[in-house]
């Protein structure tokens, strides 16, 4: 099956490899890449000695540019969102690793079970990324937490050259289009030559990490759309 991975170029090259482990071949077209600003979170990090949350496995990317920097925060409790996120944090060095198994939302009622989250003095840093859903804020505003957000790193568009579309859909279509995110799920629908010619993605299967993406999927194009049980790659890609 020929897959368009949408991820920005780091976790999409991850998700290649395991498309391509899987028999499938990837066809890569970022829609985004991170602009990381280190010092934002490292002066964050210096200014704080409580728990640490992040929702992206971009924030922990962040963080390992400085190795020097991060070494004496790496005992600090670390809540991440997913396995994958909670690997890589593990991997840069963090010893003390809690992940949920849902989104934003779930990592907040996670952390408020936690003793160490319900003291009155605790305040969980939030090395977040723009823009983004405020999943994590709101929920854990509801639930009493404090929490102090730092924007560590920015998402930017990427340029996609009307031709390289064009050649894309007319050669060979995918099969299948993986959406991680829904303003990726908006930048792909909003491109020109996509918005003008929908039709030229009937069949093809259009898969969503959460519903909250696939409600970014066009109207007419809504009965391809699938999602897993649960927000994450593995099920994600047990969908082809």
């Amino acid at each position: 099956m020929r897959v368009l991975v949408t991820r920005p170029p780091h976790p999409g090259e991850r998700t290649a490899k395991r498309l391509a482990e899987m028999g499938h071949e990837p066809v890569m077209l970022p829609l985004s890449a991170p602009a990381h600003d280190p010092d934002a979170a490292f002066a964050a990090l210096a200014n704080s000695d409580g728990p640490i949350s992040v929702t992206s496995a971009e924030a922990i990317r962040v963080l390992t540019e400085r190795p020097d920097d991060l070494a004496p925060h790496l005992s600090r409790p670390l809540y991440a969102v997913g396995d994958a996120t909670a690997e890589e944090a593990r991997a840069s060095g963090f010893r003390d690793v809690t992940a949920s198994t849902g989104d934003g939302a779930d990592l907040a009622e996670r952390i408020a079970q936690l003793d160490v989250a319900r003291s009155d003095t605790t305040r969980l840093l939030y090395l977040a990324g723009a823009p983004r859903a405020e999943t994590f804020e709101t929920r854990a505003f509801e639930l009493g937490l404090t929490v102090d957000t730092v924007e560590c790193y920015r998402m930017r568009r990427l340029t996609v050259p009307d031709q390289l579309l064009r050649e894309l859909f007319s050669a060979h279509e995918p099969d299948a289009i993986l959406f991680y995110s829904r303003r990726t799920a908006e930048d792909f629908f909003a491109l020109r030559e996509i918005s003008a010619n929908l039709d030229a993605l009937i069949g093809v299967r259009l898969l969503c990490l959460s519903p909250t993406i696939a409600d970014a999927i066009p109207p007419t194009l809504q009965g391809q759309s699938a999602t897993p049980d649960q927000p994450d790659e593995t099920a994600l890609l047990s969908l082809l």
